[in-house]
């Protein structure tokens, strides 16, 4: 399931109190015999808040976080920044009918504040502000509640927001939403996101002009006289460190000469967009720490939330969880990693959470729960009627069609994992009417139960056998690849040593290292990638990205790639070739037979904006594409072609990268009937 990582710890535990209060190594430092009631003061433009391990302090009444006390460090948080560049949510909109990914940053600030909770157990504070027509095209057209809580004994604070759109209220697009916190880079100089990716990292200083060089995008450059010279031609790019939302539950930040941790941890996935494998922004250099709530990264202006005049709409981000811990003298800083996970599995069982004041968040009581087990059924891959859905996704979105969860981008969605027998429980799902949707790894396509299942509060509902069919017609002749949506089995180059970095060199990794697409270019400087069927190895011979050729006048050539395979061809009889596309930016890939010089017999046209190529990515928007081929096109006997061009080539990043290619021949009886 997507409960998160099941961590134990011989240095962490947790004991829960009758009021659900969490006990964990942070607060059983020396610090945490200080720990007291929690209590709020309020000075002239500030309010803070303490419980005797961790002080708080908020611009007042914009709602900032401008201050993060903690074991005797008077400030966690980037004390060079002005007060609104340290702890902020802020938001990118645009007007409506704006082109791309881009739009107006605006770091959101509240105009009112008040105390929603004050006790010795919790204060709960609100940040609020709310649109009117005196802020037309200078502020986001939403009512913005930001909520700040702080415990009795707790090591760190919740924060969550309530978006609010009103249908008098105009139209405008949201790009992205998140909280950012920017950290001290006099302290904080080892980041952890996972347990393949934690590191000392470069500073911020290390990617100003002369200390480093800026690559093909801003976000990466080439680090070429850095303070410490231990980083001195590595590339420092924040998409190295993307995470899958499933996997993204920690990451953070420790500061090791005086043993601090400081963490962000989300323990539901329920209020972001595209689904449990969109890759998503964490920490990177700064030092920065993100939660990212929605964004067009890895999936382009399909995922702008776009509204229109006359439009309600309210959606609660968060809360989520800013964790600090210590060690004791004599214990290692970075075992802080291995605590923070612990936590977050804390976290992740007691969501979702019971003490939030806002009547937007729905309790457990409020919530209901789906389960079933879903089947497969396909003939052609087994005898038996149906095979259990090992390890598919499964999960509860909007109503829509098959895969439109990947692009919904406004309300909640509830995903799981089945097991080995294709069970499945959905557990805490808000009340609301959804589809249940799913993916099986090892099938193409997307499983949809169209009935609309309502979900009101304290429902139990069990769907009992669902039975996925997936895209099929007729046996297989040949395939490239396994559909799992992702490129990863493909052959992933070494990277340009000019640009390597020694913590990706292997896998899993080896994909995140800069400038991947140009290795294309230098392995196939004059012809293209060429795969014979039966004699070629995926894993050796097909490239993980189907991009185009670098020049030697820095232009982009189009490419195209051939599949050679030998086949006995019934003229009468239809095929079907089906390319499963795991990511596409701005491509045309067209589909010749036999002759490169005629007509395509398909073409995508102009798909995709995942950008996952400059990313760093495996994969962006998952897209199927069936294409039917009369017998006529092929040679009766012996060697067959097959052309796959790239036909766009106006900038490095166009380009797909295949999740799996099968071609299947239509018995004789199904052809009759088309």
């Amino acid at each position: 399931m997507f409960s998160g990582f099941l961590f134990l710890s011989a240095l962490s535990f947790c004991i829960f109190s009758p009021d659900r209060l969490c006990v964990t190594r942070a607060q059983r430092s020396p610090m945490a015999a200080m720990a007291t009631g929690v209590n709020i003061s309020f000075q002239e433009n500030h309010v803070v808040v303490n419980n005797g391990i961790v002080q708080i302090t908020f611009s007042n009444p914009e709602g900032h976080i401008t201050g993060i006390q903690y074991k005797g460090i008077d400030n966690l948080l980037e004390i060079m920044n002005d007060e609104p560049n340290r702890g902020y949510w802020d938001v990118v909109w645009s007007p409506p009918g704006s082109a791309g990914t881009k739009g107006t940053l605006e770091r959101l600030a509240g105009t009112s504040c008040e105390v929603i909770v004050q006790t010795e157990d919790q204060v709960e504070l609100s940040f609020s502000r709310t649109w009117d027509s005196s802020h037309q095209g200078k502020l986001v057209p939403l009512k913005i509640d930001k909520r700040y809580i702080l415990l009795r004994g707790s090591s760190g604070f919740y924060t969550y927001a309530i978006y609010e759109h009103l249908e008098e209220w105009p139209s405008f697009n949201l790009d992205n939403t998140r909280i950012a916190f920017k950290l001290r880079k006099d302290k904080f100089h080892y980041m952890a996101m996972s347990d393949d990716r934690q590191r000392y990292m470069p500073l911020p200083d290390d990617r100003l002009p002369g200390r480093g060089e800026e690559l093909a995008y801003p976000e990466a450059v080439l680090l070429v006289d850095p303070v410490e010279p231990e980083f001195k031609g590595q590339v420092d790019d924040k998409y190295q460190y993307a995470c899958e939302l499933k996997d993204l539950r920690v990451h953070g930040w420790i500061c090791t000469d005086l043993a601090v941790g400081f963490w962000q941890i989300t323990p539901s996935n329920e209020f972001r967009v595209g689904g449990p494998i969109k890759p998503e922004l964490n920490s990177h250099v700064g030092p920065t720490t993100l939660a990212v709530f929605a964004s067009t990264h890895y999936g382009g202006s399909d995922l702008v939330i776009k509204f229109s005049e006359g439009e309600s709409w309210k959606k609660v981000f968060g809360p989520i969880f800013i964790y600090l811990n210590t060690v004791l003298d004599e214990e290692d800083p970075l075992t802080l990693w291995d605590d923070a996970k612990t936590q977050m599995s804390i976290e992740v069982d007691r969501w979702p959470y019971d003490f939030p004041a806002s009547s937007d968040f729905q309790y457990a009581e409020q919530r209901g729960v789906v389960s079933g087990r879903l089947l497969v059924q396909d003939r052609f891959f087994s005898s038996d009627d149906c095979i259990s859905a090992n390890g598919a996704y499964i999960g509860l979105a909007p109503p829509g069609e098959a895969g439109s969860w990947q692009r919904e981008s406004k309300k909640y969605q509830f995903w799981t994992e089945a097991d080995e027998e294709g069970y499945f429980s959905i557990p805490n799902i808000i009340t609301g009417e959804y589809n249940l949707y799913g993916w099986v790894p090892g099938f193409i396509g997307d499983y949809i139960n169209s009935t609309i299942i309502n979900i009101t509060s304290g429902v139990n509902i069990d769907l009992g056998d669902l039975i996925y069919e997936p895209p099929r017609d007729g046996p297989t002749l040949w395939e490239i690849g396994f559909p799992d949506r992702s490129a990863a089995e493909f052959y992933i180059p070494d990277p340009d040593p000019i640009y390597a970095n020694d913590f990706l060199i292997n896998d899993p990794n080896r994909f995140r290292q800069y400038g991947l697409w140009d290795r294309y270019s230098d392995l196939y400087p004059d012809e293209d990638l060429v795969y014979t069927i039966g004699e070629s190895d995926y894993t050796n011979d097909f490239f993980f990205a189907h991009v185009l050729r670098k020049t030697s006048n820095a232009t982009y050539d189009k490419t195209t790639w051939t599949i050679k395979f030998n086949l006995i061809v019934n003229e009468s009889q239809t095929y079907i070739l089906r390319l499963a596309l795991a990511s596409a930016h701005q491509s045309d890939l067209q589909v010749r037979i036999n002759d490169i010089n005629k007509d395509p017999i398909f073409s995508t046209g102009k798909i995709g904006g995942d950008n996952a190529i400059a990313r760093h990515g495996i994969h962006g928007v998952y897209w199927l594409f069936n294409i039917k081929i009369p017998g006529i096109y092929f040679y009766t006997c012996g060697e067959n072609f097959i052309y796959l061009t790239q036909a766009n080539n106006q900038s490095r990043f166009q380009g797909v990268m295949y999740d799996y290619i099968r071609l299947e021949a239509l018995p004789t009886s199904i052809v009759n009937k088309i």
